[in-house]
């Protein structure tokens, strides 16, 4: 058995990236410990000099007047659930729509591949007037229609379905599943959605983050304060003539709870779906 023994430059450049590492994980945690903190803080702590990690002392009382004054279970609900709907038909629509890309020759493809790839660069603002304009006209203003339609069928993930497509599934098994006299359904149904089920846990994390996180959106179509999402809420209280962080902090506390779980359930799925490809056997 051979010891492999690392070299002073190798030990140099291993110390050089745990140290960057550890210094990149504090910065992006940094913001949710102190969120958290903060939370369980009075708000007159909140900003005091020098700042404190542990409370003292420790109050629930911001999360009681945040669900006692506020309607922030209607907030959740409306954001968890257009979210989760928006998640469940934009991954069907984008593994379906990629599959058609990536497998299908018909006339017009690479155009409307071109034209489907090319609107990622349009921001969604260019386009948020005359979608709300078309939205009213429709009649379909509704929030539980209207802050899901958006979402359902994004460039990005048909794009990444159909890239993850061509590399990962070949030709053959679709013949060979065409043989057998499986219809195409069946044969995207049956055989293509199980193969996929990496990129898609990729995609439906992406996708809940996307609609989750809405902001502009929900703002230009909802009036009904009781119909606001999380983050339109939380913005009245952040908004509002007091400035009620100690409320808005413990709201964010609570808004993160999803997304962490989200990301908990699906992390097995999500690394393998972004290292698919990356290395070639």
């Amino acid at each position: 058995m051979t010891t492999t023994i690392a070299t002073p430059a190798a030990r140099v450049r291993r110390g050089l990236l745990y140290t960057t590492l550890v210094a990149l994980l504090v910065v992006f945690i940094a913001p949710l410990v102190w969120a958290i903190s903060g939370s369980f803080k009075s708000r007159g702590d909140i900003f005091e000099t020098p700042p404190r990690l542990i409370p003292g002392p420790i109050t629930a009382e911001n999360y009681a007047n945040l669900l006692g004054s506020q309607p922030f279970f209607a907030w959740f609900g409306m954001s968890v659930g257009t979210a989760l709907i928006a998640t469940v038909i934009s991954v069907f629509v984008c593994a379906l729509a990629g599959y058609g890309f990536a497998k299908f020759r018909f006339r017009g493809r690479r155009v409307l591949f071109t034209i489907m790839f090319s609107s990622l660069s349009i921001p969604f603002a260019v386009i948020l007037v005359p979608l709300f304009i078309l939205v009213v006209k429709s009649g379909l203003q509704t929030p539980w229609f209207s802050l899901i339609v958006p979402w359902v069928a994004p460039a990005f993930g048909i794009f990444m379905m159909q890239q993850f497509i061509v590399q990962s599934i070949p030709d053959d098994i679709i013949e060979a599943a065409r043989i057998d006299g499986t219809t195409e359904f069946g044969t995207f149904w049956r055989i293509v959605l199980p193969l996929l089920r990496p990129s898609l846990g990729a995609l439906a994390v992406w996708s809940f983050l996307q609609t989750y996180n809405s902001f502009l959106w929900p703002l230009v179509l909802i009036s009904d304060q009781d119909q606001y999402t999380l983050p339109l809420g939380l913005n009245i209280l952040f908004a509002s003539e007091n400035r009620s962080y100690d409320l808005v902090l413990a709201g964010a506390v609570l808004a993160s709870i999803p997304t962490i779980l989200v990301f908990i359930l699906l992390r097995k799925q999500l690394l393998e779906g972004l290292t698919a490809g990356a290395v070639k056997g």
